[in-house]
């Protein structure tokens, strides 16, 4: 399997990306063997790109930390740029995080950024044609506030920085390229022609394997509206642009993306039903819901590395059958369960979703009362017991970390518009089998009018735990908790999996 590098520009591709690490993590199969994200994002700052970063970095330690025979959950490694390369030296500049910066953006305004002042007359008269005063103003440390016109000249900049001359220095030849940007804003409607661009024209004495990213196989992602914005008096951003902005864009996309055959395959999304978000023009205040659409992006990307080498053919930097996708749910309600998606999704998604959101039910409601007195927790030389629970860094600072983004991810999604409601997070012992929304579980013959206990779940940890040989206590639990969940699937939903 090939490697692949996700360009996520803006807080679209932040959020996005944030739905592709949840989804990993329940175990959801993706035919890559590497996921190198590469966040794009000027807002250094941005409550988005923040948590996604985080919930990479939690990710990252629970994966390196288990074994995977077995256990799906985790299973798919995701990576630094820096963790590529070796020996880059103690005054490489290039952090070990997932979001990137462009040279010039870290402080200062549009006006020094291009070196208002030292324009000549011309020059100048031309740049104030071209952007208004505010425009010239805007902190770009703060993101491009809906401005793709200022986007297009920053973030052309990234080409040149160390970030993308390691990436280019890593990329082999079969492995692959998405993109992942939102169409109605300012940072992505900006950043991805240009990514693009810079790609298919690699220079071939300035980047390395410029020959490879010319003939690369790319994807992309193409986010349209699902969302608005409260309008504020005097604010920079308007939600009644957005569909302007969005049909400049695309036509913008057809005449320089779809007419020059630049990518693969280009997916689009977007949906007419939204929610207005509270107003934020960027940095810690932008923090928005996690999104049906978003999870349904993140999708896309396992749907591009599904499509095989000989249907993603280029020839002289073009692609030779471009492929283009929509999606579409089964009924347009404004609140969905996994029933309402395509059959492909529920297919793909039923299953390691429930199985992971089972487990993190169990470690909130039922891990602390089983510890030390089931036998899963105390057979065996390897013990998951209280002293496990209280001092495993593991446990407490990866594990917990990142199953708390989890439950908020899809409690956010679940609370939005169009709002997709998979699980009844309000569960208690009583009505575990009510957890599932929309989905009827089997009925035993013997539990009939009997709702099933976490006792039924320990008796599956238990049978999974006899059957582990000589392991680390990480690798015991995911182990068990994989193996008792999908046990639980096959007898509760023995007819759909």
């Amino acid at each position: 399997m090939s490697r692949l590098f996700i360009f996520a520009i803006g807080g679209t591709g932040s959020r996005v990306v944030k739905s592709l690490a949840m989804l990993l993590a329940a175990g959801v199969e993706i035919k890559a063997r590497e996921i190198i994200p590469i966040i794009i994002d000027p807002d250094s700052t941005n409550g988005d790109m923040q948590r996604t970063v985080d919930i990479l970095k939690h990710y990252r330690r629970v994966h390196n930390k288990i074994g995977f025979e077995k256990n799906n959950f985790f299973k798919t490694k995701i990576s630094t740029l820096r963790s590529l390369t070796e020996n880059l030296g103690a005054g490489s500049e290039l952090s070990e995080v997932f979001r990137y910066s462009i040279d010039g953006s870290k402080e200062g305004r549009f006006r020094e950024f291009i070196d208002y002042s030292g324009l000549d007359n011309t020059n100048r008269a031309l740049i104030d044609l071209l952007y208004s005063n505010a425009n010239l103003n805007l902190k770009l440390d703060e993101g491009f506030k809906g401005n793709p016109n200022i986007g297009s000249v920053v973030l052309n900049k990234f080409k040149d920085s160390d970030e993308f001359k390691n990436f280019a220095s890593n990329f082999g030849q079969d492995d692959r390229i998405f993109i992942i940007s939102s169409i109605f804003g300012g940072t992505g409607a900006a950043g991805f022609p240009l990514m693009l661009k810079n790609l298919r024209n690699a220079d071939a004495d300035s980047v390395a394997n410029s020959d490879f990213l010319r003939n690369a196989r790319i994807g992309a992602l193409s986010v349209l509206p699902y969302f608005g914005v409260a309008p504020q008096k005097g604010g920079v951003i308007d939600k009644d642009t957005f569909t302007s902005k969005t049909k400049a864009a695309l036509s913008y996309y057809k005449r320089n993306i779809v007419d020059n055959r630049s990518l693969n395959a280009l997916y689009y999304l977007g949906d007419d039903v939204s929610q207005n978000y509270e107003y934020s023009e960027g940095q810690t205040s932008q923090k928005n819901k996690a999104h049906l659409i978003e999870m349904i992006g993140a999708t896309s990307i396992i749907d591009f590395m599904n499509i095989s080498d000989g249907d993603m053919e280029n020839n002289g930097g073009k692609a030779s059958s471009p492929i283009f996708r929509e999606y579409g749910i089964k009924d347009a309600h404004n609140s969905l369960n996994f029933k309402h998606l395509s059959s492909r999704s529920f297919n793909q998604l039923f299953e390691p979703l429930t199985q992971y959101a089972y487990f993190n039910l169990y470690l909130k409601q039922q891990f602390e009362a089983s510890l030390n007195e089931q036998p899963w927790s105390t057979r065996g030389n390897v013990k998951i017991d209280r002293e496990f629970r209280n001092n495993s860094q593991f446990y407490n600072d990866s594990l917990v970390r990142f199953n708390n983004y989890f439950w908020e991810w899809l409690a956010e999604m679940s609370g939005n518009m169009r709002a997709l409601q998979l699980f009844d997070q309000n569960v208690s012992e009583n009505t575990l089998d009510k957890f599932v929304i929309g989905v009827e579980q089997k009925k035993s013959f013997w539990r009939i009018g009997k709702s099933w206990s976490y006792g039924f779940f320990d008796e599956k940890l238990n049978k999974a735990e006899r059957s582990i040989g000589d392991t680390t206590v990480e690798t015991k639990l995911m182990y068990m908790f994989y193996q008792a969940t999908k046990a639980i699937m096959e007898e509760k939903f023995s007819d759909i999996v």
